[in-house]
């Protein structure tokens, strides 16, 4: 079901937009301050550090062009062993997140 074709909830959100343009919201004549949101010092960090991941490539063009070059002169040898505890150590991380 698609709410926001609804016509109650069309109306509802109306209603809502025309009080929250309102300058202040009045109760027994005295006029209250608007709602305002402010972030905390972590959170801000939080955003910075989202922001500075987020412009991190998607592929390490590096590490990929190193690992070519190591197979094509066949010195690139992993063991099983390696391949498991990377397994392991994504499914723990993913668990954590």
């Amino acid at each position: 079901m698609k709410i926001y074709n609804n016509p109650n909830v069309t109306k509802a959100m109306q209603v809502y937009n025309k009080s929250n343009n309102s300058s202040g919201q009045k109760v027994n004549g005295v006029e209250l301050p608007k709602d305002q949101l402010q972030l905390s010092t972590k959170a801000k960090e939080f955003q910075v550090a989202l922001k500075a991941f987020k412009e991190l490539p998607e592929i390490r063009e590096e590490k990929v062009n190193e690992i070519k070059e190591r197979l094509q002169q066949g010195s690139y040898n992993v063991s099983g062993q390696e391949i498991a505890e990377k397994i392991f150590d994504s499914i723990l991380i993913d668990k954590k997140i």
